[in-house]
C-alpha cells in the first residue's frame, strides 16, 4: 500500500516560508520527499533573507526565491524560475501574510489597505500567475483564519482579508476544477507561534478559556492539515475551509 504522504514527485511552493508556520510547512513537505521552493520578501535588515537561507539549510536542494507577492512582475519572475527549474508546480500554499491591528476609529486607510494588499491581493496574484504552471491534479491551499470567520476586535483589516480569502478559495475551486486542481483553505485559530505571540497575555488567557479544547494549537497541527490537503487523501475535497481551532469557532 503506497504512502499517501509521499510527495517525492511533487514540487511545492510555500509563500512566506522564511519563518513561522510557512517555514514549518516547507520543512514538512521536504521530509516527505517534495522538491521545495522557499519564498521570502526583502526587508531593510535582510532578516527575512537570513531566515530563508537558514530554512533552506535544512532542506534537500531547495530553490530560494525573493518575491514580494504584492508585486505582479516579481511574482511572474518567481513562477518563471520555478518553471525553468522544475518544469511545473504541483502544490501551492498561499501563506504570506501580515497583521496590523487597530480599532476602526484609529485605523488609517493605508493601514487597512496594506494588510488587504499582502494577505488577499497577494493570494490572488500568486494564484493567478501560478495557474500557468500548475499541473493537472495539483493543489492550492490558502491560509485564512478564524478571524476571517468571526471578525475579531481590532482586526477589521486582517479579518476582512481572511474572509476574502475564503471567498477567493471557493471561486478558485470552481474555476480550477476543470484541471482537477483542488483549492481549499485552512483557518487556524490561536496557534502558539508567530502572530499569536503578539497578543497580550491577559487577552490570550481570555481566548483560551473560550476554546473547548482548552489550549493553543501547535504549529504541527496546521502543518498536518496542509499535508492532508496536499495529499491524495483529499482528492475529492475542494472549496472547503478546514478549521483548525480547537473548537473556538464551529461554523
Amino acid at each position: 500500500m503506497s504512502d499517501p504522504l509521499d510527495f517525492c514527485d511533487k514540487v511545492v511552493l510555500v509563500t512566506g516560508s522564511s519563518r513561522g508556520i510557512g517555514a514549518e510547512m516547507i520543512k514538512a513537505f521536504d521530509v516527505h520527499g517534495a522538491q521545495c521552493v522557499v519564498n521570502y520578501v526583502a526587508d531593510a535588515q535582510e532578516q527575512n533573507k537570513t531566515d530563508a537561507l537558514n530554512v533552506a539549510k535544512e532542506l534537500s536542494g531547495p530553490l530560494v526565491i525573493e518575491c514580494d507577492v504584492t508585486q505582479p512582475q516579481q511574482v511572474e519572475r518567481m513562477i518563471k524560475q520555478i518553471q525553468e527549474r522544475y518544469g511545473g508546480l504541483d502544490i501551492l500554499v498561499n501563506n504570506s501574510g501580515i497583521i496590523n491591528d487597530r480599532t476602526i476609529k484609529k485605523m488609517s486607510l493605508a493601514d487597512f489597505e496594506s494588510v488587504i494588499r499582502v494577505n488577499l491581493s497577494g493570494t490572488f496574484t500568486v494564484t493567478q500567475k501560478a495557474a500557468a504552471i500548475l499541473r493537472t491534479g495539483g493543489r492550492i491551499i490558502n491560509m485564512s483564519s478564524v478571524s476571517g470567520q468571526m471578525g475579531l476586535f481590532g482586526q477589521v483589516n486582517y479579518s476582512s482579508s481572511k474572509a476574502g480569502i475564503i471567498a477567493l478559495t471557493k471561486v478558485s475551486a470552481r474555476e480550477f476544477a476543470r484541471q482537477n486542481i483542488t483549492v481549499n483553505a485552512i483557518a487556524p485559530g490561536f496557534i502558539d507561534v508567530g502572530m499569536s505571540k503578539g497578543v497580550p497575555q491577559e487577552a490570550m488567557q481570555s481566548f483560551i478559556k473560550q476554546i473547548p479544547l482548552g489550549r493553543l494549537g501547535e504549529v504541527s497541527e496546521i502543518v498536518n492539515a496542509a499535508l492532508f490537503l496536499g495529499s491524495p487523501m483529499a482528492s475529492y475535497i475542494t472549496g472547503h475551509v478546514l478549521n483548525v481551532n480547537g473548537g473556538f469557532y464551529m461554523g
